[in-house]
């Protein structure tokens, strides 16, 4: 089974050991089928398929911390929508590689997890800044958000359809590109992190 129809997911895994349990790329025709059955227990979003995770981010991309800089109000949890998004940008990214999409989103994915991060907790009255080591879970999580602002924030009040703007994300984040807004954010991340030791 092909995802989308298309393209082959069997022999696609992480080469990051630390996310190999918490990245699923179960074969399936149209990766939307889960219906929010993983939203009750704790880990259970590991088995969603990471394509479907990726298109649940589009359907609300979120501001960008607290200063609600650009409203994602317009996306209003339509999944059609995502996933023909999603599957316009696999194409997109097929035809530039001329590799699979599926792989290709897999280590954009791995290359723009965060390891550490910084985590604030008080003394007394002084807020006092330690630096952490992400959960593979949290990662992971990070790492989908972070492509799915990206995406949007070059799309929102611009020429480009989010398609193309997605493509380019994933795109940018595969080679490890300072293009991309998740390559910053993460390493943004690990430099505070390491300020903060």
């Amino acid at each position: 089974m092909k995802l989308f129809d298309r393209w082959e997911v069997d022999d696609i895994e992480p080469t990051d050991p630390g996310l190999r349990d918490h990245v699923s790329l179960d074969p399936m025709l149209a990766p939307k089928k889960s219906k929010g059955r993983h939203a009750s227990s704790r880990f259970s979003k590991n088995e969603m398929n990471l394509v479907e995770r990726l298109m649940n981010h589009l359907m609300g991309p979120g501001h960008r911390g607290k200063r609600h800089k650009i409203s994602s109000g317009r996306c209003g949890g339509d999944s059609y929508s995502a996933w023909k998004i999603t599957k316009e940008a696999f194409s997109i990214i097929e035809d530039r590689t001329g590799e699979n999409p599926v792989e290709v989103f897999m280590r954009a994915v791995e290359n723009t997890a965060p390891v550490e991060e910084v985590s604030s907790y008080q003394v007394g009255s002084i807020i006092r800044r330690k630096a952490v080591i992400s959960s593979p879970q949290r990662r992971v999580d990070l790492s989908l958000r972070h492509i799915a602002q990206g995406a949007y924030a070059q799309s929102v009040g611009k020429k480009d359809n989010m398609a193309k703007c997605l493509a380019d994300e994933i795109t940018a984040a595969f080679r490890d590109e300072r293009e991309s807004y998740a390559i910053r954010q993460k390493e943004r991340f690990e430099r505070e992190a390491e300020g903060a030791r």
